[in-house]
């Protein structure tokens, strides 16, 4: 019998790990699927940070828990996939999010500084998909990643702006998902990508200071910059039935900006 649309949507009893989710998008993802029923297991470097996240959480009526690691160690990356399983059993849902920035003219750019933004971008990525992949996804025929790239990795930027890194690491990560998705539909896993456009945080803060917030809202054909709760749908509809024929996928969430640089 066909489904109603709630039940599509419905995360119950469905795990999900989230990689850079004790604030900002990753923390507004991991309400998404918890409100939707998902039990969550929280990541990022700083167990600090998480303890906060998993009390808002919970605070929401949401299961959630944390393992502090590095996703830019591979080490790191390979004990959070293993304990995560351990914990919660499987991983139904991965939403690879943990990414850095760093800006520098692309004639001075530090190489030590490009190897960090690739490293954690996009081996990371590769790494914790294939770690999961192999521990739960593939032996459950089943699984859904979502990967964070940005519209940064849809086309160039401003002089001024100054992201070589970034913005390459983020194409990376389009193409990566497009290739994952294609190889990997074979085990039930869909893999699809979120493209934000300008959203605050503590990334962005830097940026939001030197231009301001209104300028910066001006180039959105919506006029407007992205919030707390701009993801969430998009989120829900990757890592949940409803959208359990879209995979090799990219959307961008940025107001209009990416349809008119030519994304």
């Amino acid at each position: 019998m066909t489904r109603t649309i709630h039940q599509l949507f419905d995360l119950s009893g469905q795990t999900a790990l989230i990689t850079g989710g004790s604030r900002g998008l990753g923390l507004q993802m991991a309400h998404a699927l918890g409100e939707a029923g998902a039990r969550l297991m929280l990541s990022s470097r700083k167990a600090e940070d998480l303890q906060e996240a998993v009390a808002e959480l919970k605070a929401a009526g949401i299961d959630a828990d944390y393992i502090a690691a590095d996703c830019g160690r591979e080490d790191d990356i390979r004990r959070l996939a293993q304990e995560t399983v351990q914990r919660m059993g499987r991983i139904d849902i991965l939403i690879n999010n943990a990414g850095a920035s760093w800006g520098a003219p692309a004639a001075s750019h530090p190489v030590t500084a490009w190897d960090k933004v690739m490293n954690l971008n996009v081996r990371g990525y590769f790494i914790l998909s294939q770690e999961v992949a192999n521990l739960s996804m593939i032996p459950n025929g089943k699984g859904r990643i979502i990967n964070i790239s940005s519209i940064a990795g849809l086309a160039g930027n401003p002089p001024e702006m100054q992201t070589i890194a970034y913005n390459t690491s983020k194409g990376a990560v389009v193409n990566f998902t497009k290739a994952l998705g294609g190889e990997w539909g074979v085990y039930g896993i869909t893999v699809n990508a979120i493209c934000p456009g300008f959203f605050p945080s503590k990334m962005s803060q830097g940026l939001l200071d030197k231009v301001g917030a209104d300028v910066m809202a001006s180039h959105a054909p919506l006029k407007r910059l992205g919030d707390d709760e701009d993801l969430k749908g998009l989120t829900l509809l990757y890592a949940s039935d409803a959208g359990k024929h879209i995979t090799g996928q990219w959307l961008a969430v940025d107001g209009g900006v990416s349809a008119i640089i030519g994304g």
